[in-house]
C-alpha cells in the first residue's frame, strides 16, 4: 500500500497544475495582508463604526489572530474548488490517458488501488491547509504581532484573550483538514464516472457552489435537508471562537459556547466521506475497465 501511496503522491506532484491552489492560496493571502498592512485601520473603524460610541477599545484590534479569520472567513469557502482540481482527476485522469488499464494490470486489488488514490489525494488537501495555516497564521501573527482577539458576531460580539486564541486555531484547523477531505472524497467519487477529467471537476464544484447556497438560504422548505448537506457543516470551524459565559456576562476562560455542534458536524462530515469513498470503490470494483 505504502508504495501506491507514494507512486500516487509523485503523480500529484509532478503536474503543474498541482501547483495552481498552492500559487493562488499565496497570492491571496499576501494581497489582503498587504491590503490591511497599508490601510488596515480603514478597515478597524468600518468594522467598530457601530459599537465606536459605546464601546471603548484598547490594544492592538488589527493583530495576526483576527488577520487569519478573515482570511479563513475568504478562503475556505474557495479552498474546495482548487481541491477539485486534483481529487476530481484522480480516476478520470487516468482513464483519459489510457494508462488506466495498465495500472490494474499490477498484483493489487482495486479496492487497494482506489484507497491508495484516496490517500494521496488527502495528503495533497492536508498539505494546502498546512501551506494555508502557515501563511494566514504564523506570517500573519509576525507581521502583525498578536493581542485580545475581537470579533463582530451578527448581534454580540467576543472577546477571546491572547492566551486563549491559538488551541482555537489548532482545532479550527483540524476541523476544516475534515472538511476538506469530505470535498476530496466528493471529487474523489465523481471522477470513478468519466473518462475525462474536465467533467468530474466542474460537476464538483457545481455541487459544492449548489448545496452552499442551499445551505445559506434562510428559506423554510430549505431548512428540511440543512442538517443532511456537507456543506452546512463545514462552517462549523468558528464555533471554536464562540466562548461561554457565566450569569453575569463574563467571559469562561477555554470554553467554547457550541462543542455539540462542532461535534455533531464532525460526524456528519465523516459519514460522508464514508460513503462517497466506499461508493467509488463499490462503482470501480464494478466497472469494467479491462475488456
Amino acid at each position: 500500500m505504502r508504495t501506491l501511496i507514494n507512486i500516487e503522491l509523485y503523480k500529484i506532484f509532478r503536474r503543474p497544475r498541482t501547483y495552481i491552489a498552492f500559487a493562488a492560496i499565496t497570492a491571496l493571502i499576501v494581497l489582503i495582508q498587504f491590503g490591511l498592512k497599508v490601510d488596515g485601520q480603514t478597515y478597524v473603524d468600518f468594522m467598530l463604526n457601530d459599537i465606536g460610541s459605546t464601546l471603548e477599545i484598547d490594544g492592538n484590534v488589527l493583530n495576526g489572530y483576527l488577520i487569519c479569520y478573515i482570511m479563513l472567513q475568504l478562503l475556505l469557502v474557495h479552498v474546495p474548488l482548487l481541491i477539485a482540481l486534483i481529487a476530481a482527476d484522480m480516476i478520470s485522469g487516468e482513464a483519459n490517458m489510457g494508462t488506466l488499464r495498465v495500472l490494474l494490470s499490477k498484483p493489487y486489488s482495486r479496492t487497494s488501488f482506489m484507497l491508495a488514490k484516496f490517500i494521496a489525494s488527502t495528503i495533497y488537501t492536508l498539505l494546502l491547509l498546512v501551506w494555508l495555516a502557515f501563511l494566514a497564521l504564523f506570517v500573519s501573527m509576525w507581521i502583525f504581532g498578536t493581542d485580545d482577539m475581537f470579533l463582530m458576531k451578527s448581534n454580540y460580539v467576543v472577546l477571546l484573550k491572547e492566551n486563549d486564541v491559538f488551541w482555537r486555531y489548532i482545532g479550527a484547523f483540524l476541523f476544516a483538514a475534515l472538511a476538506m477531505t469530505t470535498v476530496a472524497a466528493l471529487g474523489f467519487f465523481l471522477s470513478v464516472f468519466a473518462e475525462n477529467s474536465i467533467g468530474p471537476i466542474v460537476a464538483t464544484m457545481s455541487v459544492i457552489i449548489f448545496l452552499t447556497i442551499l445551505s445559506t438560504m434562510n428559506i423554510p422548505v430549505f431548512n428540511i435537508v440543512k442538517p443532511y448537506l456537507f456543506t452546512t457543516h463545514m462552517i462549523s470551524w468558528k464555533e471554536f471562537f464562540d466562548i461561554q459565559v457565566t450569569e453575569s456576562n463574563e467571559a469562561i476562560l477555554g470554553s467554547i459556547q457550541n462543542k455539540e455542534r462542532i461535534l455533531n458536524s464532525a460526524i456528519v462530515l465523516f459519514i460522508h466521506i464514508i460513503l462517497f469513498v466506499s461508493g467509488a470503490i463499490m462503482v470501480f470494483r464494478k466497472k469494467d475497465i479491462l475488456s
